[in-house]
C-alpha cells in the first residue's frame, strides 16, 4: 500500500509543470480564459529610440556633378562657367580643366588650405582676382595653360613648386611676377606673345631652386638675361633668337641641356660654351648657322649636339674633337649634321675620332629648297 502511494506521488510530480512566478494580473487572465494551461510570457516590443540627427561635418560636401574621392575633386569637362561651391575643405587636388570658366573670383578657393594641386587648363580665364590664390598656403602645382590670361597672376603662393602657364596671351613678365617664389622647380611659359622687351631684367632672380624653364614658341629675339644659376634644363626652341652671346649664358654653371632649335641663329660667339661647363646636350638644329660652333673640342662634357637643318657648308677635322688623338672626357653619343649643304663624302673620318660609336653620326644629302 505504501509503495502504491509513493508511485502515485512520483507520477504526479513528473506531470507537474515547471514553476513560473506569476503576478496578480496573470492569475486574473488565466481565470478569464478558463484554461488550466498557463499563458506564455508576453514580450514587450523593444523601445525604439528616435535617430539622432547630426549635421554633416563641414567640408564633407561634393560639388554638384563633380566626383570626390580620397580628397581629390574631379570637376573637369562639365561645361562649368564658374568655380563650383562647396568644395571639400580637406581637398588636396582640384581638377577644373576643360570647362568654360572665365573668371576666378576672390573667394572661389577660400578655406582650401590643404590644396596642393590646382588644374585650370583649357578654360577661358581672363581674370584672376588678386587675392584668389592667397589662401592656398600649401599649393605646390598650378596649371593655367590654354587660357586667355594677359598677366602672370598676382600673389602666387610661395609654396609653389611647379607653374605651367603656357598658351595664354601674356606679353609681359615683370620683375615682381615671381617675387619670393624660391621653391619653384619647374616653370613653363611657352606659346605666349612675349617679346624680349617684355621680359624685365631680373624677372627670374628669385627662382633660387628652379631647374627647368621653357620659353618656347614666343617672339623673343635673345636669350633672357639674369637666368638662375640653378638651371638644369633651358628650352628656348621656336623663337626668333638670332645670336648666342657669351654673356647670355654667363653663370649657368649647372646647365645640362640647352634647347635652341627652330630659331634664326646665325652666330654662336666664341666663349659661349665655356660659360656652360657642364652642358651635355645642345640643340641648334633648324637655324641659320654656316659653321660648326666654336668651343666644342675644348668642352669636356657635351655628348649630344644637333646641327641638322642649318647652312653648314664645311666640317673640319678639329670642329668636334681635340687636336690629335686626345679624347674628350665624355665622348659624343650623338652628332646630327644631315640637311646641311656639306659634301658628306668630303668629311674626313678622323673628324669623329672622339665619337663613342660611328652609328651616332647622322649625315645625309642636302636638298635645296
Amino acid at each position: 500500500m505504501k509503495s502504491a502511494c509513493l508511485s502515485l506521488l512520483l507520477v504526479s510530480v513528473c506531470w507537474a509543470l515547471p514553476f513560473r512566478q506569476s503576478g496578480f494580473m496573470d492569475f486574473m487572465i488565466e481565470d478569464e480564459q478558463g484554461s488550466g494551461s498557463p499563458m506564455p510570457p508576453t514580450r514587450r516590443p523593444p523601445v525604439q529610440t528616435p535617430p539622432v540627427l547630426t549635421e554633416e561635418p563641414e567640408g564633407s560636401f561634393c560639388p554638384f556633378r563633380c566626383q570626390c574621392h580620397l580628397r581629390v575633386v574631379q570637376c573637369s569637362d562639365l561645361g562649368l562657367k564658374n568655380v563650383p561651391e562647396k568644395i571639400p575643405l580637406d581637398s588636396t587636388l582640384l581638377d577644373l580643366q576643360n570647362n568654360k570658366i572665365s573668371e576666378i573670383r576672390e573667394n572661389d578657393f577660400k578655406g582650401l588650405k590643404g590644396l596642393q594641386t590646382l588644374i585650370l587648363v583649357n578654360n577661358k580665364i581672363t581674370i584672376i582676382h588678386a587675392k584668389a590664390l592667397s589662401s592656398l598656403i600649401n599649393l605646390e602645382r598650378l596649371y593655367l595653360s590654354k587660357n586667355l590670361l594677359k598677366d602672370v597672376p598676382a600673389n602666387i603662393p610661395k609654396s609653389l613648386q611647379e607653374l605651367r602657364i603656357h598658351e595664354n596671351q601674356i606679353t609681359k613678365i615683370k620683375k615682381s611676377s615671381f617675387a619670393g617664389m624660391a621653391n619653384v622647380i619647374v616653370m613653363e611659359l611657352g606659346s605666349n606673345p612675349l617679346s624680349s622687351s617684355g621680359v624685365d631684367n631680373g624677372a627670374f632672380a628669385d627662382l633660387k631652386r628652379v631647374s627647368y624653364i621653357r620659353i618656347a614658341d614666343t617672339n623673343i629675339t635673345s636669350i633672357p638675361k639674369g637666368l638662375p644659376s640653378s638651371l638644369f634644363e633651358l628650352h628656348l626652341d621656336g623663337n626668333k633668337i638670332t645670336k648666342v652671346t657669351a654673356d647670355s649664358l654667363k653663370g649657368l654653371k649647372n646647365l645640362s641641356k640647352l634647347g635652341l632649335s627652330h630659331n634664326e641663329i646665325s652666330v654662336v660667339e666664341n666663349g659661349s660654351l665655356a660659360n656652360v661647363p657642364h652642358l651635355r646636350e645642345l640643340h641648334l638644329d633648324s637655324n641659320m648657322l654656316t659653321s660648326v660652333p666654336a668651343g666644342l673640342p675644348e668642352h669636356k662634357y657635351i655628348q649630344v649636339i644637333y646641327l641638322h637643318s642649318n647652312k653648314i657648308a664645311a666640317v673640319g677635322t678639329e670642329d668636334f674633337c681635340p687636336p690629335g688623338y686626345n679624347t674628350k672626357k665624355a665622348m659624343y653619343s650623338g652628332i646630327s649634321l644631315f640637311s646641311n649643304p656639306v659634301p658628306y663624302w668630303e668629311v674626313q673620318p678622323i673628324t669623329f675620332r672622339c665619337v663613342f660609336d660611328r652609328s651616332a653620326i647622322q649625315l645625309g644629302n642636302y636638298r635645296k629648297k
